[in-house]
């Protein structure tokens, strides 16, 4: 059974990959025991998210859209289904392989940001290319941590440490880090959740800019409807299911003033 499954969804994959999917989600289920009771949180999931899309999942609270991105992330193990990131797929991979294959394929933008206190803001965005790379590396590393941080208005900030960073600049350090690796995928939960509307238009500016740039496949997470109408495309999660999945053929468009100049270049 195991072996029939494992053929399957590396059929799965290699289809997808030749059809230039970045993301397949493919009958993906989660249920949970609560007591005698089984709750069902995702009732069977399936789309393709194309390489270089930007998609909005959205969704009420218990939607299961917070789920989704964690089983997306490799975070959690579906309980039928799978996930598949560039041509890899992940759900049921030995903990090791999976490490290797989240660390390299994904970045991650949280919404409480996630930094480690101890560190510098270099230092944090320097963190995924020394847990991934080997160490004769580590000064291209340096250099594209710099060339981040400066590219979203921290150039003068690198050595201050996160409790000496306002939000919005905790969120900008933490862009940086989820694109330092060159991610084909960057996933965001709630990215500007816990920030007041200003920072949270430059924070979303900047990630998008990062975005256009780099040529990644962006996952956003929201409850925003305003948020979603940036992104190429909106899919919509209610009880466990897909209700809508729309194309966006006129994305919305940001341009914070006086801010531009922080992620020319």
């Amino acid at each position: 059974m195991a072996e029939t499954r494992e053929r399957e969804y590396s059929r799965v994959s290699e289809t997808a990959s030749a059809a230039g999917a970045m993301i397949v989600v493919d009958g993906l289920r989660k249920s949970i025991r609560n007591g005698p009771r089984t709750v069902d949180i995702l009732k069977g999931i399936d789309f393709i998210v194309p390489k270089g899309e930007f998609v909005a999942i959205m969704g009420a609270s218990g939607s299961g859209k917070s789920t989704l991105l964690g089983l997306l992330a490799g975070l959690d193990t579906p309980s039928a289904g799978n996930v598949h990131l560039n041509g890899t797929a992940i759900s049921y991979l030995a903990e090791d392989k999976l490490a290797q294959v989240r660390g390299k394929t994904i970045g991650f933008v949280f919404q409480s940001y996630q930094l480690i206190p101890t560190l510098t803001a270099l230092e944090n965005v320097l963190l995924p290319h020394e847990l991934n790379t080997e160490s004769k590396d580590a000064a291209a590393g340096m250099a594209r941590a710099r060339e981040l941080l400066a590219s979203v208005g921290l150039g003068d900030r690198m050595d201050h440490y996160p409790v000496q960073l306002s939000g919005g600049e905790q969120q900008r350090v933490a862009l940086a880090r989820a694109f330092v690796l060159r991610p084909p995928i960057v996933l965001a939960d709630e990215p500007t959740g816990n920030l007041d509307t200003a920072n949270g238009a430059h924070v979303l500016e900047l990630l998008l800019h990062l975005n256009r740039i780099e040529g990644t496949t962006l996952v956003l997470v929201t409850h925003d409807p305003v948020l979603a109408t940036y992104a190429n495309r909106r899919i919509v999660l209610r009880d466990g299911l897909v209700v809508a999945d729309e194309r966006n053929p006129n994305p919305a468009t940001l341009n914070v003033p006086g801010e531009t100049n922080a992620v020319a270049g």
